[in-house]
């Protein structure tokens, strides 16, 4: 399959691969939105977030979390206050710099993060499980190409510009 290009030389994408791929993101988004569903409400979406953030990381300053989640540090720093508070973040000071706010992960933190990830891959491997062998190869062989095209580090930074 080729890509035409429209007059702004975009890459247009044929109707049944747009609807192929959009319906692939809403199933892959829905997956990742209900395993928050087994932690109970203990946190919201933007918190879980800078969990996962946190937890890829390790202890990072605050503003690099910002940076990571394409957010306003500000923003980080209310996230991060309402995961203190609740026990599943600490706060730390950088021991090169005093003056810079670290965030780290604490193990009910650590908790969250594993059952949530613990839960997406039980509700993934019971997807890829209604398929054939051949067609899990098949699957797995043509999301490793667009994660490959995208770039492995694609949704895990803000840092790239979002198309208009």
């Amino acid at each position: 399959m080729s890509l035409t290009q429209d007059q702004d030389g975009v890459p247009e994408l044929t109707p049944g691969t747009l609807e192929v791929l959009q319906a692939a993101t809403r199933m892959l988004a829905g997956v990742a939105l209900r395993s928050l569903d087994v932690l109970d409400a203990a946190v919201t979406l933007p918190q879980f977030r800078l969990l996962a953030v946190l937890a890829d990381l390790g202890p990072v300053p605050t503003g690099q979390a910002a940076r990571m989640l394409g957010l306003d540090p500000s923003t980080v720093t209310r996230l991060a206050d309402r995961l203190v508070a609740a026990g599943h973040v600490a706060r730390g000071t950088d021991s090169r710099h005093r003056g810079v706010v670290t965030l780290g992960l604490t193990a009910s933190g650590r908790n969250l993060v594993a059952a949530a990830d613990a839960w997406r891959r039980h509700e993934l491997a019971r997807i890829m499980a209604q398929l054939a062998p051949g067609e899990q190869a098949a699957v797995t062989m043509a999301l490793g190409l667009l994660v490959r095209a995208a770039g492995d580090d694609y949704g895990l930074t803000a840092q790239r510009p979002v198309p208009l």
